[in-house]
């Protein structure tokens, strides 16, 4: 996949946009579960009241909670609260609309920052447990009676007994107060928070606030925090998974373009090397895999480790008692990860080379239904077909229970965690260790930690099938091919225009033990026909491939029009030779688009004499529609001596200099055959043609006849000299024409 990176880099600006709309996606869903806890702890437990030091106290109040305070604590208070009158304002409101109770004067608190805050709540919180631990202390005494039985909310029943006993606590001994604190400072933050909170409380109602319409207030505020947030990460969602399909799909067009445009360059070698169902799979199946990987690994790859690192921290800061739960879900959950990794990733490569397999089959019989069925054998293919498709089932059967196994595991493992947080955390609530707001967010942030590793375990099973299938596209782009074109290429001699001329060739097929061709050495001039013929395996097919370079000769030089094949560009030569396959390929479309298909610019009179030299246009007459008839897949609605035909009045088409027929001719009757080389003498006068052939007659009128035998020539000249002269070619032709025609 790596080898793959570059293609990501014209999306380089998207995919940072995806990761910044990702992160905020993330904080969002992460702030969802802390705006609940909030709206849990402090607008439902604490009547809207976050703070245990209040914004604003009476002097009496100030008084109190200052006689438990350390001087630290005092200090810290006088410089955060002011003593305000009543009649001033605060922020537009007046102290007494806020506080209709408050009297003529009270302490109202500063503007603060968040860790100074924190601090003053600490020093109100230590305060409120320490008076209340005196309170204890002074009940338990003989003879006194406070009547609090015990209880912590101090604040509950007024203030007022509490400002009586003001000259009892002012006359305390500092020991008492210290030690008190003391005590305090050792107990859990929780229930040091709900005590200055309930003091909070009473104070809030000593200067006649509405406590019910504070903490309808604070629950809506923090409601519409939550929309704001949750639609904002919506908003964040849609965006990320538009950008990540276009990232995707743009990235597996690009690199179906690259791949096509590679196969295309590829010399007849390299595609010996690929099989037509495996490239034809790497361009579709494999590619499919890359796409999808990238559409889910650019959301789940970036966002499931920030919310599962941020669930984590979130998770502790809740309650660091718990963070054992999340250590144990973390750690099956990484091992449960491992085993299917482990498991199903090994049957993934064996999995693509499966669909090659299945592909080259599904392939080889459509194609060759026609001699299936002549043959009879469409139980055999059935067969094979049902083998290939048999392994490529059970495997992918394999790698789907292994897959399918990891839902219902985490499902488990999710719900075991619930059960365990519920467990532990309400033993925690019951010693008012914690909230129940927090141990319902330290449930929500394990289960998004819980679905960030299933996110991850999912991209590490799509990973590697998508690895495997980045690799053998990579293979594809990464071929060298074998016929390039010159980094300086040269021109033609015009003064040799036509000419084809081999120089002592010799050419060996890679992996081959032996020459197929050996020391050939002919010229070709305009002008005239010259002829190729020899027994089947004698390198005929193999001349006409080393015109067009589709192979480079090993020894020797091909030059056509005086230039060395390899020293001009490839469509520079071909741009010069009209070429006729054995086989009659044709492609959908029409019969005039097939016939143009060499050059764009060919008119209706260039493809119509195109034609009647090819003897085309008797069976394109009898269509309705002409040169408009339609061409199916393959030519697959023509037949063998049609497709033919017209496989030669395309390279006709072209106007070229050389023309080379590599055995074009064995599908035509004799006398469609003699009529086409009537047509051919005539356009020979104006280039070089380049006749390979099986058929005697065929050939007998060529100019210059090259006879091959095991890769050699074996004789050169007109038909007559080689039936006196080459014994190969006069067994050739005794096996073909009578003795009339030889004698």
């Amino acid at each position: 996949m790596t080898k793959l990176a570059k293609f990501l880099k014209p999306f380089l600006a998207w995919i940072l946009l995806t990761l910044a709309l990702l992160f905020g996606q993330a904080m969002c869903d992460l702030n969802l579960p802390n705006l609940m806890s909030e709206i849990v702890n402090v607008g439902i437990q604490q009547s809207g009241i976050p703070h245990a030091a209040p914004d604003a106290i009476s002097q009496n109040g100030m008084k109190l909670m200052r006689t438990f305070m350390t001087d630290e604590g005092r200090r810290l208070v006088e410089e955060s609260y002011k003593l305000a009158d009543t009649a001033d304002s605060a922020g537009g409101t007046g102290y007494a609309k806020l506080y209709p109770a408050a009297g003529t004067q009270l302490y109202v608190k500063l503007r603060v920052d968040e860790a100074v805050s924190l601090e003053l709540d600490a020093v109100f919180e230590t305060a409120a447990w320490t008076m209340a631990h005196v309170l204890q202390e002074m009940e338990q005494q003989p003879g006194q009676s406070l009547n609090i039985g015990g209880s912590m909310d101090i604040g509950a029943a007024g203030l007022e007994w509490l400002y009586d006993l003001l000259p009892v606590f002012v006359a305390l001994p500092p020991s008492c107060i210290d030690a008190a604190w003391e005590d305090a400072v050792q107990v859990d933050g929780t229930v040091l928070q709900q005590s200055g909170i309930a003091m909070a409380k009473a104070f809030y109602r000593e200067l006649g606030v509405d406590i019910g319409a504070r903490q309808s207030g604070y629950i809506v505020r923090t409601g519409a925090w939550m929309l704001a947030v949750a639609l904002l990460g919506g908003i964040a969602t849609v965006l990320v998974c538009l950008l990540s399909s276009r990232i995707a799909a743009g990235v597996a067009r690009n690199l179906r373009r690259e791949v096509f445009k590679k196969i295309e360059s590829f010399s007849l070698a390299e595609l010996d090397r690929f099989s037509a169902a495996s490239l034809i799979t790497r361009c579709t199946n494999d590619i499919t895999q890359i796409q999808q990987v990238l559409m889910f690994g650019v959301r789940m790859v970036c966002y499931a480790p920030i919310m599962a690192a941020g669930g984590i921290v979130m998770a502790v800061r809740k309650s660091p008692s718990m963070s054992w739960i999340i250590a144990l879900s973390c750690l099956a959950l990484i091992g449960l990860i491992c085993v299917v990794l482990s498991v199903a990733v090994p049957k993934f490569k064996v999995m693509q080379k499966l669909v090659d397999r299945l592909n080259l089959v599904s392939r080889e019989a459509l194609s060759g239904m026609m001699v299936i069925r002549a043959f009879g054998t469409q139980e055999h293919e059935k067969t094979r077909f049902q083998s290939a498709n048999t392994d490529f089932t059970k495997t992918s059967l394999f790698i789907t229970r292994v897959m399918s196994l990891m839902m219902p595991a985490m499902t488990l493992i999710m719900n075991g965690v619930t059960v365990l947080v519920v467990w532990v955390g309400a033993r925690q609530i019951a010693s008012s260790a914690m909230q129940v707001g927090d141990m319902m967010a330290f449930m929500q942030y394990a289960m998004q930690i819980i679905t960030s590793f299933l996110m991850i375990s999912m991209m590490f099973l799509f990973i590697p099938r998508a690895a495997v299938a980045g690799a053998r596209v990579a293979e594809v782009l990464e071929t060298e091919n074998s016929i390039v074109d010159p980094k300086e290429p040269g021109g033609f001699d015009e003064g040799k225009r036509g000419v084809v001329e081999f120089r002592n060739v010799c050419f060996r097929y890679p992996g081959a033990e032996r020459d197929t061709l050996k020391d050939i050495t002919f010229t070709a001039r305009p002008g005239q026909t010259t002829a190729i013929i020899g027994p089947t395996g004698s390198g005929k097919s193999t001349i006409a491939n080393l015109v067009l370079r589709f192979f480079d000769a090993s020894e020797g030089q091909v030059l056509v029009g005086g230039a060395d094949v390899r020293e001009v560009e490839q469509k520079a030569l071909r741009g010069r030779i009209g070429y006729a396959p054995q086989k009659g390929m044709l492609l959908s479309g029409t019969i005039a688009s097939n016939l143009r298909y060499g050059g764009n610019g060919a008119s209706d009179e260039d493809i119509a004499e195109a034609a009647a030299i090819a003897q085309a246009m008797e069976f394109i007459r009898t269509k309705p529609e002409g040169f408009d008839s339609e061409v199916a897949q393959g030519g697959a609605n023509l037949s063998g001596g049609q497709k033919q035909r017209l496989s030669i009045a395309r390279a006709l088409a072209k106007n070229p200099e050389i023309i080379v027929l590599d055995d074009t001719f064995s599908a035509l009757d004799f006398k469609t055959d003699a009529a086409l080389r009537r047509a051919l003498r005539d356009r020979a006068k104006n280039c070089t043609i380049l006749l390979v052939a099986q058929r005697v007659s065929t050939i007998m009128n060529a100019e210059q006849i090259i006879v091959l035998d095991e890769g050699r020539i074996v004789g050169i000249g007109t038909h007559r000299q080689l039936l006196a002269e080459c014994p190969q070619y006069f067994e050739i032709a005794s096996s073909q024409l009578s003795q009339e025609e030889l004698a």
